[in-house]
């Protein structure tokens, strides 16, 4: 190539990357006119005319019911002015209105735990199993506040377990946010307790990671797996990280392997740190093999499997060995 079509190529070349350039900023500046006329007409109360901007900006369709903000019915949901809301329900306003970001009012409503208000709006219609563009359902809504009540309303009403996004999990909420009383409800609905998510682990390895106490006694008691956790880390990995002795004590309890490996090739104690409580309960336990009778009961859970657990109280044996089968 000559000195001549060398700097031919170069500007050609130029041009293309000067054309992508002002296609980006064009773009841009049509995005910002945009955003900036649909707040006008919010600040000006014209919401129909956001609402319709928003609509093309965004590619969602009108007759779904998105807003370019939030209506007047998210609001009484979300402040749970059931009055309000009934009165907007009764003027004509759809239960299944929707933000930009698809949140309807019953989003709000569980999220705010305001049972009467989600009720009211299941009664007109709403759609239990509504997503948002994050995949947040109203019952992920519900366990992330702790509302057992409209976690318990959305099931009776037939919202589903598990969402189509994997992420978006209401068991693995309640776990990292320790709502005991909301994961009862999932489990009593016959939610997956060992549900395995790439980025988070089963519901047992978050709630040691974020030490929820009580929300691993309900999944360990519920049958939960103790060796399954996130890859190939263990919940026992997740709990010997941090300092709390009595998950730990609990895990072992409940059969944890102590000599699990991850992927770095690490048992439990060699994450723990060095001379903790942590550290040396799991030294003890090296050191000392579990009993027959714990031995025992782990055979016995096991044989009887998940699904029979909750039958052992029934079992014609005497109190005390039923509460010990429990781990009571």
């Amino acid at each position: 190539m000559t000195g001549v079509e060398s700097y031919r190529f170069s500007q050609d070349l130029a041009h293309v990357y000067l054309t992508i350039f002002s296609l980006f900023c064009f773009k841009l500046f049509v995005k910002i006119s945009l955003a900036i006329l649909s707040h006008f007409y919010i600040v000006k109360g014209n919401r129909k005319e956001a609402a319709r901007i928003a609509a093309e900006f965004y590619g969602a369709t009108q007759g779904q019911g998105s807003w370019a903000d939030r209506s007047p019915l998210h609001e009484a949901a979300s402040q749970g002015r059931l009055l309000s809301l009934k009165t907007l329900l009764a003027q004509g306003h759809s239960a299944n209105t929707l933000t930009i970001d698809h949140v309807s009012p019953l989003h709000d409503a569980c999220l705010g735990n305001h049972v009467a208000c989600a009720k009211a709006l299941i009664e007109a219609g709403a759609n239990v199993n509504a997503t948002t563009i994050d995949g947040i359902t109203p019952l992920f809504n519900a366990c992330s506040s702790g509302s057992a009540s409209c976690a318990e309303l959305v099931l009776q009403n037939g919202a589903k377990l598990q969402g189509q996004d994997c992420w978006a999990s209401a068991i693995h909420e309640a776990s990292s946010k320790g709502r005991s009383e909301c994961m009862q409800v999932l489990i009593s609905w016959g939610v997956d307790i060992d549900l395995d998510i790439s980025q988070q682990g089963t519901p047992l390895y978050v709630a040691c990671v974020h030490q929820q106490y009580f929300c691993i006694k309900k999944l360990l008691h519920a049958g939960a797996n103790v060796q399954k956790g996130k890859h190939l880390e263990t919940p026992l990995h997740a709990a010997a990280r941090q300092s709390n002795p009595e998950i730990v004590k609990m895990l072992l309890e409940f059969g944890a392997d102590i000599s699990a490996r991850n992927a770095e090739a690490e048992r439990p104690i060699d994450v723990a740190v060095t001379s903790s409580p942590v550290d040396r309960l799991l030294l003890h336990y090296e050191a000392t093999p579990s009993s027959l009778c714990q031995l025992c009961r782990l055979c016995v859970r096991g044989c009887l499997g998940r699904a029979r657990l909750q039958f052992i109280p029934q079992l014609e044996l005497p109190k005390l060995l039923k509460d010990f089968l429990q781990h009571k």
